[in-house]
């Protein structure tokens, strides 16, 4: 064998071994039409969600309840990974209403260390409100709602309260936010308090935005921006706000005034002391009119009028 071919056949094995180990591993994906779901374990550090794959032919909302339940206390023998519950604690009832599922636990819910507790709510938030049905989850510790560190109720929780997967506890946060979304009639706007928990690395702005194409919270308020919409790039410069979106942010589909989807992210970004005026663009372009009507080559400042009890209401 001379020398050209064992070189050649020694790159092909490098060249396997070294790439090979660099693929990254695949995320699960969550499809609840084809019984997919993703159950979120800890690793064993407990400092980050495990997202593993579990697929299940239980269709009936309560039984399925239960058994990714069971799933997140008992995991694996071939997995490296931790359940987020500490042994000790103890689920006495579920409750599952209105697209709410309420989880009560006993008082030994409260004994984990803040930051288990943490990854704890994130891995039972985004497992369960994978199930059609169950939008919010409410936890319970020793028949009282479960508070924050600042002696808070922390509330309901969506999905969308954790905007990315947890890597870091050390780097995830809470913010309380103030939003503004069309009221009943769709002619003002009002506003909606709303806590967050987030990566330190997702910006303010871009959180707000996101948080705005989510849609309220709060029973009586209206979206203000067609919810199929992707917010392409964001960014800060010298105070103003460039928000670029695709060409869904034109689809002119809810039943709200003109100026309202505009100054909801208008006024909504103004919360924040980095943003005095936003500039729009769709695809790239601010040359566009919006609803025929509003041009968005312009910087928008912050406009009240708008507000049911600001202003001009």
């Amino acid at each position: 064998m001379n020398k050209l071919w064992i070189k050649w056949i020694f790159l092909v094995v490098f060249a396997v071994l070294f790439l090979g180990g660099c693929q990254k591993q695949e995320v699960p994906v969550s499809n609840p039409e084809e019984n997919q779901y993703v159950i979120y374990y800890l690793n064993t550090g407990i400092t980050r969600l495990e997202p593993v794959e579990y697929v299940t032919e239980t269709r009936d909302v309560l039984d399925l309840i239960q058994e990714l339940y069971q799933q997140l206390c008992t995991v694996p023998a071939d997995l490296d990974a931790a359940s987020p519950l500490s042994s000790k604690v103890e689920l006495q009832r579920l409750q599952w209403d209105q697209n709410v599922l309420y989880m009560y636990f006993d008082a030994n819910y409260t004994m984990m260390s803040s930051s288990q507790e943490i990854l704890c709510r994130a891995a039972l938030t985004k497992t369960m409100t994978q199930i059609p049905g169950v939008e919010y989850l409410n936890i319970y510790s020793g028949e009282q709602p479960l508070m924050d560190s600042s002696g808070n109720p922390v509330g309901m929780l969506s999905a969308s309260d954790f905007m990315d997967n947890i890597s870091d506890v050390n780097a995830y946060e809470k913010s309380e936010l103030t939003l503004y979304f069309a009221d009943e009639t769709g002619q003002y706007l009002q506003a909606e308090a709303r806590e967050v928990m987030h990566s330190i690395n997702t910006s303010m702005e871009r959180l707000i935005v996101e948080q705005i194409l989510a849609g309220p919270e709060t029973e009586g308020l209206k979206s203000t921006v067609p919810p199929e919409t992707k917010l392409l790039n964001i960014s800060v410069t010298d105070s103003v706000c460039y928000l670029n979106f695709d060409a869904a942010f034109l689809n002119n589909t809810l039943d709200v005034a003109d100026e309202i989807p505009i100054y909801s992210i208008v006024d909504s970004l103004t919360q924040l002391t980095t943003v005095n005026r936003v500039q729009f663009s769709v695809n790239g372009s601010p040359s566009v009119m919006f609803r025929d009507r509003i041009s968005l080559d312009a910087l928008f400042e912050q406009n009240m009028d708008y507000v049911k009890g600001g202003d001009g209401y």
